[in-house]
């Protein structure tokens, strides 16, 4: 077992054994030569030095300490000419001129171009302040000379790290501008970067000028495959046989890096995923017809009219299946036994005791043993083997069915739905029926318009100017479109279970008046306070670098200020720690340095 400080352990050596190579091309044959106080004038930044981006506030802060220490450690360049080129120490350089230098200690070497290169890039590599997006064209720079495995060695860095960057690099222009300016997550800048460039670009102007996040989420989402709920078997090499198997694809995320983590398999190819699932579904009708067995989609009569219900429908009939819907049948799943895990897992978000949770584990360990006792007797019960599917995933699961008596003599030809009739093909009963369906219809596409118009005259008014103080109209307004735009259900049920009280028997407009009647300020702060713990950003945003969590940080002090200051401390403690052996080993190399240069 590999523990988390052997591992630590391990990327320290590769770190260190990473420095020495490049220490060590640095310095071989450096015997001798002299550290030479050259004019600053003279000196030139490489043009292609791969470090593009540099922190202006910590330029000025190196500048001060140059202007009273002056610079303690040599830059290193090249001759060119008659002037010198910066192979590394930009930095310094760049300071020593904000500091107003007339010269800088540089230590004067021959390089072939392509070492050159390599060592700007691993050196910035190893920085902590290296932007993203340089960061990832390095990486793929030194792809074409070493495979991921070494590059993670020479670096000290993790391979998902260095597939992660090595997928960001193919990431389009117009995105990588986001990821500079922190506007796009180095892990949604992947996900974006996993489709072709012809495919960032329609996604990009999808999105139009102003970034947004939540949208582009939602294209990855629309555009990649959990393998894991994949309707096919994601080993089968034959099912499409140009395409093979999705465990050695590479389209396949996992084989790309382990992009998502926990070895997450993702097919990012929609084309492939969606012709595997169509003859996936063909194999199970053909299935169901060799091996006699009833297939019943998971669509019910009210659902019949759907489009994609009845495409699914007429597929089985044309296929020569009888159709029975879930309203026809009575139906057996095998049951899964409890565990605690699974019954921790699905009351997490209550707050009960061990004893709690241990008597709802009893209970349900009662009611598997009865539903067990069901399905073994199944077939006595007059029930046969089937398959049930879902109709838009095709995910599929055997089954125990019996046909409801009264289902085996009504026409269960569900392919032509009452909408798509016309008046003479229907029956008196059936016109009655259609007439007040349009009539509920055109109510409900004039109310659409009626709102969209008052909504569109006040948005032309000088409402959102207005000075005076929120309504309480106003604060029950923006209560209920917080609570129904903003609180998914798990909060809903853990906060809220009582803010809307019996809807059951109330209309939409009842319900307002009811809130309303009994609306309170405290429940207006309430929708507030929990909004502002569910719209922090996490991943690379903090309390020291987004609008968002910096407010929310602050705010928090004058609740919990004990509390934070525990952890701010505890991290502090760590830092410091790490900070006091960075500096003894930053010492001991500037020792080595000087060593060297005597």
């Amino acid at each position: 077992m590999t523990t988390k400080a052997s591992t630590t352990s391990k990327n320290g050596k590769a770190t260190a054994t990473m420095k020495n190579e490049v220490k060590k091309k640095l310095t071989q044959g450096a015997i001798g030569l002299q550290v030479q106080e050259l004019p600053i004038g003279r000196i030139i930044p490489d043009p292609m030095q791969p470090r593009k981006t540099f922190n202006e506030e910590a330029l000025k802060q190196l500048a001060e300490s140059i202007e009273e220490h002056g610079v303690l450690q040599p830059i290193t360049v090249r001759k060119s000419g008659k002037d010198y080129i910066i192979v590394m120490g930009e930095r310094r350089y760049r300071a020593s001129k904000l500091a107003k230098k007339k010269t800088i200690p540089s230590i004067v070497r021959a390089f072939d171009n392509n070492d050159v290169l390599e060592i700007q890039i691993i050196e910035n590599l190893q920085r902590q302040d290296v932007e993203p997006t340089e960061e990832a064209e390095a990486v793929a720079f030194l792809s074409e000379k070493y495979a991921p495995t070494e590059i993670s060695k020479r670096l000290g860095r993790t391979e998902n790290f260095v597939r992660q960057r090595l997928k960001l690099a193919g990431l389009i222009e117009g995105f990588k501008v986001f990821v500079r300016n922190g506007e796009m997550t180095i892990s949604l800048g992947v996900g974006v970067a996993l489709f072709e460039p012809e495919e960032q670009q329609m996604m990009l102007e999808t999105m139009g000028e102003d970034f947004n996040a939540h949208q582009i989420n939602q294209m990855i989402k629309n555009q990649t495959y959990d393998l894991e709920n994949a309707p096919f078997d994601v080993v089968d090499e034959k099912l499409i046989t140009k395409a093979g198997a999705c465990t050695t694809c590479p389209f396949n995320a996992a084989n790309q890096g382990n992009l998502f983590g926990d070895d997450k398999m993702v097919c990012t190819k929609s084309a492939c995923y969606e012709t595997k699932k169509s003859k996936s579904f063909l194999n199970l009708i053909e299935k169901s017809k060799k091996e006699n067995m009833l297939l019943i989609p998971e669509i019910r009569k009210y659902w019949a009219d759907d489009e994609n219900n009845q495409l699914i429908i007429s597929q089985l009939e044309k296929n020569g299946l009888k159709v029975y819907l879930l309203d026809d049948v009575e139906i057996i799943e095998e049951p899964i036994e409890p565990t605690m895990e699974a019954i921790k897992t699905e009351y997490q978000h209550y707050d009960y005791s061990e004893d709690e949770l241990k008597a709802e584990l009893e209970e349900a360990v009662d009611n598997y043993k009865e539903e067990l006792e069901v399905y073994n007797s199944a077939k006595e019960n007059g029930f046969v083997k089937g398959i049930m599917f879902h109709p838009k995933t095709y995910v599929h699961k055997a089954i125990f069915v019996k046909v409801i008596e009264d289902s085996k003599t009504v026409n269960s030809t569900y392919s032509e739905p009452l909408a798509n009739r016309k008046m003479a093909e229907c029956s008196p009963e059936e016109q009655i029926v259609k007439i007040n369906e349009r009539e509920i219809r055109k109510r409900h596409i004039e109310h659409n318009k009626q709102f969209e118009d008052i909504v569109q005259m006040i948005r032309q008014t000088d409402y959102i100017e207005k000075k005076k103080s929120l309504s309480v109209d106003e604060m029950v307004a923006f209560s209920l479109t917080l609570y129904e735009n903003n609180v998914d259900y798990v909060g809903r049920q853990k906060h809220f279970s009582k803010l809307l009280g019996n809807t059951s028997k109330k209309t939409d407009v009842e319900t307002v008046e009811n809130f309303k009647k009994n609306f309170k300020k405290e429940t207006f702060y309430k929708l507030i306070r929990y909004i502002l713990t569910k719209q922090v950003h996490f991943g690379e945003s903090n309390h020291v670098n987004n609008l968002t969590n910096i407010s929310f940080y602050n705010a928090m002090q004058g609740y919990y200020k004990t509390k934070i200051a525990n952890i701010e401390k505890e991290y502090a403690e760590e830092r410091n720690k790490r900070e006091a052996r960075l500096k003894e080993r930053i010492e001991k190399l500037e020792k080595k340095i000087q060593e060297l240069n005597d």
